[in-house]
């Protein structure tokens, strides 16, 4: 512990790193201690976090603007995959790679010994944060505070900040493990570990991007996105970069009740875990996104998309975002975004979304073929030969099986 000088620390001012800096202090022979934030558009949790790193003991913070790369480079890719993981719109796990990739570029800017990270022994982070550093920095030294102290609980970290004198934002009542971006907004822990328990979503303070289906408008809400090759570029007619039109679908959806998500998820260190999730604008622009392509993809396309999409939204949330594997997928995804381009229209009511319209100039849909009507281009007769060919297999296996019944009745 002696050789450890100086710690770059994964940095978000709540409980758990408001705890870690005096702790690495007391245990790595006073070693310098450097906070770095990662601002992924949890603006509002920034107020005072300066001054929180520094009493907490950190000799520096730095707060870093990743927002707009964030949204390009993670969110973007992920949703024209159109990849979850069990329904979960991957909002902590897509920014944990940005995060660490981040950490390591100013601790070898400082010529840190080490870095460290906030997560438990018992979650997904450790391993996101840690596999993402093992890809820029594979000497660096990394630390993890919950696998190594004695602290057992939430409860004990509290006791051990207020006997440190360590200022939180966060009481015993109101301690939810929580973890916020631009994409959505996480909540675990207190009674929603039983399963049993109901979200309190009408409670004043519980949900902070979104409101309770209940207390949405009893009007409804229209909003049009436009895409260009699978990338939103417009919101209501009015281009906007792309975390623009997020964060503004975050205050249209959360108005309207939408992205509320509960489930008991498989975590990846093997135990299950209930979480709710708030992310109202990334939930509004899957489903424009999706809708779209119905449109533009051909069938196989379409199929092979969605069953890849499996794979892709288990490697985000696996923190395998810089393995080869996501980077092919996501170079297939690529391709298939060439023609999602166009216009969908949708109807937000009380948490739902409803399809109102959707146009491309690259549609493979054709109304005068699917017609009831008289139409051009398809003649009823040829189903003909079409479903006679499809059927040879099924005739031959039926003679067969005739052939081998009588044979049996022969004998």
């Amino acid at each position: 512990m002696s050789e450890i000088k100086k710690v770059v620390l994964a940095y978000s001012g709540g409980l758990d790193t408001s705890v870690i800096i005096p702790w690495l202090k007391e245990h790595y022979d006073n070693c310098e201690v450097i906070a770095v934030c990662g601002n992924v558009g949890q603006d509002d949790e920034l107020d005072d976090l300066k001054q929180r790193a520094v009493a907490s003991g950190a000799s520096k913070l730095y707060v870093e603007d990743l927002t707009d790369e964030f949204v390009n480079e993670f969110v973007i890719p992920t949703m024209q995959a159109g990849a979850d993981y069990e329904g979960y719109l991957l909002g902590t796990s897509l920014a944990r790679p940005i995060l660490a990739k981040r950490v390591v570029e100013i601790a070898k800017a400082e010529g840190a010994d080490a870095v460290c990270h906030g997560s438990t022994g018992k979650g997904n982070d450790q391993v996101r944060f840690e596999l993402a550093i093992m890809h820029f920095a594979p000497e660096m030294k990394i630390i993890t505070p919950w696998r190594e102290w004695d602290i057992q609980s939430r409860n004990e970290e509290i006791d051990y900040a207020e006997a440190h004198h360590i200022p939180l934002k966060i009481n015993r009542e109101t301690n939810y493990s929580k973890d916020k971006n631009l994409w959505h907004l996480s909540h675990e822990g207190l009674d929603l570990e039983d399963p049993g328990n109901e979200p309190q979503y009408e409670k004043e303070g519980f949900l902070e991007m979104s409101v309770s289906p209940l207390k949405a408008p009893d009007t409804p809400t229209y909003v049009e996105l436009d895409f260009e090759k699978g990338v939103p570029v417009k919101l209501n007619g009015k281009a906007m970069k792309s975390s623009d039109i997020i964060s503004k679908l975050n205050e249209i959806g959360g108005c309207n009740g939408i992205g509320l998500y509960d489930v008991v998820e498989n975590r990846l260190v093997g135990m299950k875990s209930r979480g709710v999730y708030e992310t109202p604008g990334g939930t509004i622009l899957y489903r424009a996104h999706e809708i779209l392509e119905t449109l533009t993809l051909d069938k196989k396309t379409a199929h092979k998309k969605k069953e890849l999409s499996i794979c892709f939204g288990e490697l985000v949330y696996d923190g395998q975002w810089f393995s080869p594997l996501r980077k092919a997928l996501s170079a297939f995804v690529t391709e298939t975004q060439q023609t999602v381009t166009g216009k969908v229209r949708l109807k937000l009511y009380k948490g739902n979304i409803i399809n109102s319209g959707v146009w491309s100039p690259y549609s493979l849909y054709s109304e005068d073929i699917v017609t009831f009507n008289e139409g051009e281009g398809y003649q009823q007769s040829d189903a003909t030969g079409f479903i006679r060919l499809l059927g040879l297999p099924t005739r031959i296996q039926a003679s067969v099986n005739a052939r081998n019944r009588r044979e049996a009745e022969k004998c």
